[in-house]
Formats: structure tokens, sequence, C-alpha cells
């Protein structure tokens, strides 16, 4: 799996699925983008090069439906929808290097090329669909996945309605990839994560593929079959090749493409995760193309215990959310209170402990009291530990230093499982035990007994948090940044390299400089203050 090891680095591609833009971003997007942006920075900070892609998917049925609603061109719909995801993207203090959208000229060039090398390589043929559809899903549904609703409509296993469609289409020789397809499984188990989902994948193989409908004629907006102009393509054929798209295809030799392909990780919703784990594979060994190296899907949010819906007016803003409560402890929050890959439960008193009890309290007054101190007692600069401890000696003061030297050696498998919360849960781990040093040591009464012990306290508590700052840097960056700029570190020292790792030694080049002025210290997580509160 990728980053489990800093040696022989590389390239690494990350990718959100692309959004549709019929609708506004909810915290699902947010969600989404906000997991690869941490991946994104974490592998940038472990020496990678990383490409990070999102975007907007903007062809299909629906799209025209919804541009038609709102009474304009399909055209001018996408590119208003479109710039919704952008602003997100820019709220959420995301680090994509690409935004893609399915209407460029770019991407509509590599959809017409792929069907071509398809099409070349007979996996595609003419023919004649009729079955059920579900335009808002934009998929394909068999009789046994259909039920009839309350209302004595068909809908399909996602509550969407669908409607019998009969039509020319072309068909993907989706049967033919069956076996190819358990046995990229079966060789890669780590290729679609996390292992209730890779088994929901393989049993819906295993129970038989039918070849797969990939254009519409009863619509006109989406990529143009070539040669066929009558027929648009199916718009998941359309919106997977996004990701290839990005990296340059259809020159598969060229640069970007030998540099970046296959994707590390496509990370996805629960209810997407068939289309990525299933028909692109597919599509990307049937044009002559590898996989994907792995697919994680995530689970849902609901609102204070209920589902999120338009009808119940529950929806979760994510830029309300981060007015409310600051952009760094919504980073936070949504990594940290469930497992990713589960379901979660968003509700205010929830963040509200996150932010007050992990971040104000534990990691924030951290911070604060041990820079308060250095300002007040030590003249404001990085105090001088040399000769004043024998850390093999002093089990306290190794202790809180080998956490905090060895949590990037444990981070790496962590955030190569995804497993956010893990990382975060490990990291707290070291900021707790600083607490407990901080309290046992009690520098503020070594001032008087002995002040060279204070000195040494006081700078194995700065290194602790110059480390705990840069492996908590991807999760929460604004707030990092701050805590790093207060502790005089150069901008050129915040990547992994800059960590003390040897357990032999206990500084490094990049370790605080005594004598190093430091500004005076600022709180970097404040509490959050109820409304009500606030105006009394």
């Amino acid at each position: 799996m990728p980053g489990l090891q800093p040696a022989n680095r590389t390239a690494y591609y990350i990718t959100t699925p692309i959004y549709y833009v019929n609708d506004a971003p909810h915290i699902g997007h947010a969600y989404t983008s906000l997991a690869c942006d941490v991946l994104a920075r974490f592998m940038r900070l472990d020496g990678y090069e990383v490409k990070f892609l999102t975007g907007t998917d903007e062809h299909g049925q629906k799209v025209e439906k919804s541009a038609t609603a709102a009474g304009m061109e399909p055209g001018a719909f996408t590119d208003k929808m479109s710039e919704n995801f952008r602003t997100l993207s820019h709220a959420m203090n995301f680090s994509n290097d690409d935004f893609i959208r399915t209407t460029e000229p770019r991407h509509i060039a590599a959809c017409q090329a792929l069907w071509r090398e398809l099409k070349a390589r007979d996996q595609i043929y003419l023919g004649v669909y009729a079955g059920w559809y579900a335009v808002r899903d934009e998929t394909y549904y068999t009789e046994s996945e259909v039920v009839e609703g309350p209302d004595g409509k068909r809908v399909a296993p996602t509550g969407a309605e669908v409607e019998w469609v009969e039509e020319p289409s072309y068909f993907f020789r989706l049967s033919a990839w069956q076996e190819p397809l358990l046995q990229l499984y079966e060789d890669n188990p780590d290729c679609i994560a996390p292992d209730s989902r890779r088994n929901e994948v393989v049993s819906f193989v295993r129970s038989g593929l039918k070849d797969l409908s990939i254009s519409r004629t009863s619509f006109k907006w989406g990529v143009a079959v070539p040669d066929d102009p009558d027929h648009v393509m199916y718009v998941w054929l359309d919106a997977l090749t996004n990701y290839i798209t990005a990296v340059g295809y259809p020159d598969a030799e060229g640069k970007g493409f030998t540099r970046f392909w296959p994707a590390d990780l496509h990370v996805v919703g629960k209810d997407i995760l068939r289309f990525h784990a299933v028909y692109w594979p597919a599509f990307l060994m049937a044009a002559g193309l590898e996989p994907p190296k792995r697919v994680f899907a995530h689970g849902w949010w609901t609102n204070e215990g209920q589902k999120i819906s338009k009808s119940l007016g529950n929806i979760i803003e994510p830029l309300h959310l981060v007015e409310e409560y600051g952009l760094d402890a919504v980073r936070y929050f949504l990594l940290r209170e469930v497992p990713f890959g589960n379901d979660g439960d968003f509700s205010h008193r929830a963040i509200i402990g996150r932010v007050n009890g992990d971040l104000a309290n534990d990691f924030g007054n951290l911070a604060q009291r041990v820079l308060s101190m250095i300002h007040k007692d030590c003249g404001g600069q990085v105090p001088d530990p040399t000769d004043k401890v024998d850390y093999k000696r002093d089990a306290e003061s190794l202790s809180a230093l080998t956490g905090a030297h060895e949590l990037i050696g444990s981070l790496r498998p962590i955030m190569a499982r995804q497993a956010f919360h893990e990382a975060l849960e490990l990291i707290w781990d070291v900021v707790r035990e600083a607490n407990r040093y901080v309290d046992k040591q009690a520098p503020w009464a070594l001032r008087k007994t002995d002040p060279a012990q204070m000195d040494a306290v006081l700078y194995v508590l700065v290194e602790v948090l110059r480390h705990l700052a840069i492996v908590l840097w991807p999760f929460m960056p604004g707030s990092c940044d701050r805590l790093l700029d207060q502790l005089a570190v150069p901008k050129k020292a915040r990547d992994f390299d800059c960590l003390t790792t040897d357990p032999d030694r206990f500084r490094n080049a990049h370790s605080l400089k005594p004598g190093t002025a430091l500004p005076k210290p600022e709180g970097v997580f404040p509490r959050y203050v109820e409304a009500k509160e606030k105006t009394a």
C-alpha cells in the first residue's frame, strides 16, 4: 500500500469523485474532499509528488432536467453550479492541484478516445436497451432490484423512482470481465476498502454480470458517441473517465499518465462504490489500461440522529459549519468523530465537545501554558537544555520525547489505511502524555527550586509541540501554521524530514535552537462559546 514507508518516494495520485452540479454542496461533498486533502497534504510532507484531483460531473439527463427547471441552458447552468464547488474547495482550504469539469474539451476528447479504444477491441456493440432506469441515480436497475413504492410507483433500492426505458443503445461487454474482476480482487486484497464494502462488491460480481448499456438517445446533454451523433455516452462512462483525463489520456505515453496512473486512491461515498470498483476497472482493463490501486468507500452522515434530506430541511451546509465553529475545528471534527468508512452522526453537542475538549483544553492549553511560561520565565527565548538533562536517565522526559519522535513512523501505516480517527487518537495520546508531563514536572515550581531543570523541561515540551504541529498540519493547516510560527519554525522546516526519529538522538538539525526569540504567545484553539453566553 502507498505511504507505508518514506523510502523510494515517488508519485501519489488521489481523487475525489466528481460532484453532480444539479445541487449545492453539502457535508458529504466536504467530507470526501477533506479526506483526500488530508492525505494529499500528508503525502506531500512525506516527500511524495502528489496530484490531488476534484471536479464536477456536468452531463446526463438529471443535469439537463435541473437546468430546464431553473430556466437555463445546460451550459450556463453547469457554469454557475460548478463554481459552488470551487467556492467550497477554497472555503475548506482544500489543496487540490486540479479541478476538472466534464464539459471541458480535454475531457470530451479523452472520453471519445476511450470509446474508440474499447470499440477497436470489440468491447462495444450496438443493441436495444429495455429496462428500468432511475434518472436521479443515473443508473440502470434489474427487475429483481426494483420494488413497488408506497405510492404504487416502481423504485430502486435507493428510493429513486425508476422508469421503463426502451431505446437503441450501445453495450459494453461487462459480462466478459466477471472472472478477471474476481481475480483482480483476489490478487489485490486491499484494492477495495473497508472490508465490508469489499465483500459487497465481490458478492455482487460473483452473482453474475450482464452487459452494460453505455449510450442514450432520449436526451442530448452528454458526450457524443464517436461516429454516431444520435447517441450520447452513458453518464458514468463519461464521469469515470475524468480520472485519466486529468493525467493526460489519451496520451498514455506522456509524462502525466506514466507518472501518475494508475491512481493510488479513489475516495468515494458508499453509494457509488459499484461504479468505481466494478464498472471502472472493467472499462480500464478492457481498454488495456491498469485499474486503480485502491478504492475507499466512506459512510454517510446523519444530523442529530435523523437522515439528511431536503424534505426534512436538515441539510448540513459546510460553509455554515465553518462560520459557526471555525475551519480547522470542522476539519478536525469530521475526521475524528467516527471511523472513516462508518456512518456518522453530526450533532451540535458532539462538535462542541471536540472543540472545547480536544482542541481548546487538551492541545490548546498545552501550547498556551508552555509558551506563556517561556515568554515569562525564559525571556521569550527557546530555553537551553544543554548539559542540564540526561534523557536516557530522565525517564519522564524520555517518555515525552519518544512518544513525539515515534509518531510519524506509527502514522504512516495508519494513514495508508485511511484510518484518520486512529491517527488523531494516536496523536492525542502524545498530547495527553505531554500534559501529564507538565503537571508532574511543574516547571512553574522549578523556576524557584531548579531553574536549569525548568529549562530542560520546557525545551522537551516545545520540541514535542513542534512534532505535534507538523504531524497535525495535514488535518489543521491554518492552526498548525500559527503554532509553528509561534515556535519560530522556518517555513522550509515543516515537513516530515525535519522530525527527529533516531531513537539514540534527541535533537537534529531542525530541532529548536536554544536562544531563538519567540513571539508573544497567542491562543491557537479558542473555546466555542454559545451565542447566549456571548451576549450575557
